[in-house]
């Protein structure tokens, strides 16, 4: 074991801190961290319309009256309806913010940009397809942002195209001349793009895109298989000290975020099948409990076997952030970054979770997932809240279990481990010292 700790932490642990660290990545993060709780609400809009209960319904209704979903719709059309938009602007925004651009008219030139290749309908030219504003269109928006971000802080950083206005006039101003040229280069860009596609008939940026790329690659992401993967490469970043959850964002925002999208809309329109069961609830309610590595389960199983001080000081430090999914006292204090003994069942935990989550929904004993969640919800409430049913309640407390099980042994083991070494310990202190006293 320490064999392949040693190795994963020479080969594998510097690629992976490099692409954390990859500027464009880290925009990408930090871009849906900035719109995640606009998505929230609105999928908190749909639960409310939505809720599964025909009470519920009917007194929603007698109260006020069949239009009153419009509330809820109203939520999620300015919010999840829009997430593309919201992306590539904040996408951009942090990008060029990286460069030490002008990250505001870098935003805006994005926003024009893509708005640009929204493809009228046929049947009515002067109509926006609504469809792929949403996250369904995630992939062009993201492409969008990166590309056009790159290209304006290259032009902006071309002292021939910046106009430099006298010292009195306005910062707001100076800026929006400077950025004058570079935009409007920009923009022609994907003004000519755009005529290129309609003229070769391809009219849709959008569809090519999505039948290409994104449909086939959601369609993937929705296996088993791939959110084995996933988990697995989330702790075993985790493990070395890495932020596996940040790290993979880009991943679990542009895929599963849009899988979670899609499920909303279909339970929206009364969809007796959702389409996923890999989305990203999927594993904030029934994987993540307590943070990566279902922490808060071994807080549980420090508590009910351990009989050593300091890890249930550590344990009592950690219980409470641990119940709001915050595990960093829990990672660093104890610790399990690189912490031998518990490598196991930190990596394996979230695997066997995944695996009972998927086939129970997939079985249909327990709900897909209709509604995000804010990531610090407690484990169980959250799984009540992303399924709209008390079988979302029982998975998470279930799988909570699971972990508090799998992680006692190990616990007991660690600290037989640590006991014995101790012990060893003892012993070459006494026999050096009878060396010393025998000289």
């Amino acid at each position: 074991m320490q064999k392949l700790i040693d190795f994963l932490e020479k080969h594998f642990v510097p690629v992976a801190g490099k692409i954390g660290a990859q500027r464009h990545l880290v925009a990408i993060r930090d871009g849906f961290a900035v719109i995640m709780p606009l998505i929230i609400a609105g999928s908190l809009g749909v639960l409310i319309n939505s809720f599964p209960i025909k009470s519920y319904q009917n007194f929603m209704i007698g109260i006020f009256g069949k239009g009153w979903t419009n509330f809820g719709g109203n939520l999620s059309n300015g919010t999840i309806g829009l997430m593309s938009l919201l992306i590539v602007c904040t996408v951009s925004y942090n990008l060029a913010k990286s460069y030490d651009a002008d990250a505001l008219s870098s935003a805006m030139v994005s926003f024009a940009s893509l708005f640009m290749l929204y493809a009228p309908s046929l049947k009515d030219p002067e109509s926006i397809p609504r469809g792929f504003m949403g996250a369904t269109g995630l992939f062009v928006a993201l492409f969008v942002a990166l590309i056009t971000t790159e290209i304006f802080v290259r032009l902006m950083k071309n002292p021939k195209l910046v106009i430099k206005m006298p010292d009195g006039v306005p910062p707001a101003v100076s800026r929006s001349f400077a950025a004058l040229f570079p935009g409007i280069i920009v923009l022609v860009i994907w003004a000519i793009f755009q005529c290129i596609l309609s003229g070769t008939g391809v009219g849709s940026a959008h569809q090519l895109i999505y039948d290409a790329i994104q449909a086939p690659l959601m369609g993937f992401a929705d296996s088993l298989g791939s959110a084995i993967v996933i988990s697995l490469l989330v702790h075993v970043l985790w493990f070395f000290g890495l932020h596996g959850t940040n790290i993979l964002a880009p991943v679990f925002n542009t895929v599963y975020l849009t899988n979670a999208e899609q499920n909303i809309k279909a339970f929206q329109a009364g969809a007796e099948k959702l389409p996923h069961i890999v989305t990203s609830p999927f594993f904030d309610a029934f994987v993540h409990l307590g943070g990566a590595g279902a922490t808060i389960g071994l807080v549980i199983a420090i508590y009910i076997s351990s009989k050593r001080k300091e890890k249930r000081m550590v344990a009592n430090l950690s219980a409470a952030p641990g119940i709001f999914n915050i595990n960093e006292p829990m990672m660093f204090g104890l610790p399990i970054v690189l912490n031998a003994w518990l490598v196991i069942p930190f990596i394996l935990i979230p695997i066997i979770l995944t695996i009972i989550t998927y086939f129970a929904m997939a079985t249909g004993l327990v709900p897909k997932t209709i509604a995000l969640m804010p990531w610090q919800t407690p484990p169980i409430i959250g799984g009540f809240i992303v399924t709209g049913s008390i079988k979302g309640a029982l998975l998470a407390a279930f799988n909570l279990f699971i972990s508090v099980v799998i992680y006692i042994p190990f616990i007991s083991l660690g600290e037989k481990m640590e006991d014995k070494k101790n012990r060893n310990k003892e012993k070459t202190v006494k026999v050096q010292n009878g060396i010393s006293q025998n000289k």
